[in-house]
């Protein structure tokens, strides 16, 4: 006796394909994550970097706001990835979503200060630069739209002057 088979093919990748479809899709959307927050990283740190090189004269007090034109110019390295505004490369993120403050680094005058500190009594300055960005999927697409995910990133340089 034979047996007809020439449906078993469609019937099992009828059943196999949502979960290829799930895999494929979840290794897209893990993917662009990555590269989001890996872009987001990259570029606070280079904020970081490129505000680290100001003056000490844009980092008067030991904690708090860094004061313009250093302010703006770290926002602008953030999102576009130099001075100038353009084309913003990180995605989603908005100069508001972006803090730069500064704060002393002293160990309570148990250590002294060498080189480009010597003669600051405050110690060696730390900037540091923060960036919040909301997530934006890949599927958004198709309705997913990944509220309430947001990508993080933080970095700190010592103020070394120009």
């Amino acid at each position: 006796m034979m047996s007809e088979r020439s449906g078993t093919a469609a019937a099992e990748m009828a059943l196999v394909l949502p979960f290829l479809l799930v895999l494929m899709f979840g290794a897209l959307e893990i993917g662009n994550y990555f590269m989001n927050e890996h872009t987001l990283v990259k570029a606070v740190r280079d904020g970081a970097r490129f505000a680290s090189r100001q003056s000490f004269t844009n980092y008067g007090a030991c904690s708090g706001d860094v004061s313009e034109p250093a302010l703006t110019s770290t926002k602008n390295v953030v999102m576009n990835g130099y001075l100038a505004g353009g084309t913003i490369i990180t995605p989603n993120i908005k100069a508001a979503n972006i803090a730069v403050t500064t704060r002393c680094a002293t160990t309570a005058g148990t250590e002294t200060m060498g080189g480009i500190y010597t003669d600051r009594t405050t110690g060696a300055q730390i900037v540091r630069v923060s960036a919040t960005v909301d997530y934006r999927p890949v599927l958004a697409i198709m309705g997913f739209t990944g509220i309430g995910l947001h990508l993080n990133a933080a970095s700190e340089a010592a103020v070394a002057g120009l």
